[in-house]
């Protein structure tokens, strides 16, 4: 008993778990089901300007802040780059590379030293595989927060569009 109390893969899974708790996408998840869906993620450390992935590649991966903060920058019509957003802690960026194949839709590079948890796709299908109740769960939260994301960027273009005389 006392060997897995000082288990290194024991906390690192405890952490995991702590930041899985206060990340939207997993609150109706039950303990159990936290412990599962961390047998499925890695953590990566990244350094400051290091970039996590490029608009237009391929993506395969979601990631969730564990620490530190992350620019997502877009490329805008005219050629630059613009910042359109900073995330920080239990924030998360790349939901929908683990439900479609499209390209990713911006840049995502670290502000400072950051530290993330990955769920690749693979991982998700397989827990939507062999745990489907746990893996509806987990969709459900991403399709809760892409929707919030839709309504804000609306909102946002709202804001910027003429009005209907």
């Amino acid at each position: 008993m006392a060997a897995a109390k000082d288990d290194p893969g024991r906390k690192t899974s405890k952490a995991i778990i702590d930041l899985l708790i206060s990340i939207p996408i997993f609150d109706t998840l039950k303990s159990d089901e936290l412990r599962l869906a961390t047998r499925y993620m890695n953590l990566m450390d990244v350094k400051p300007g290091e970039v996590i992935f490029k608009e237009g590649d391929k993506g395969s991966y979601v990631c969730f802040v564990v620490d530190g903060a992350l620019e997502v920058i877009k490329g805008a019509g005219t050629g630059h780059q613009v910042a359109i957003a900073t995330l920080g802690k239990n924030r998360s960026i790349g939901e929908m590379a683990v439900i479609d194949d499209f390209p990713r839709s911006a840049t995502v590079r670290a502000q400072k030293p950051s530290t993330l948890l990955i769920l690749t796709r693979e991982g998700f299908d397989k827990i939507l595989e062999e745990h489907p109740r746990t893996g509806v769960k987990i969709l459900k939260g991403l399709a809760r927060l892409l929707s919030q994301n839709l309504r804000k960027t609306s909102s946002r273009l709202a804001d910027y569009m003429l009005p209907i005389s």
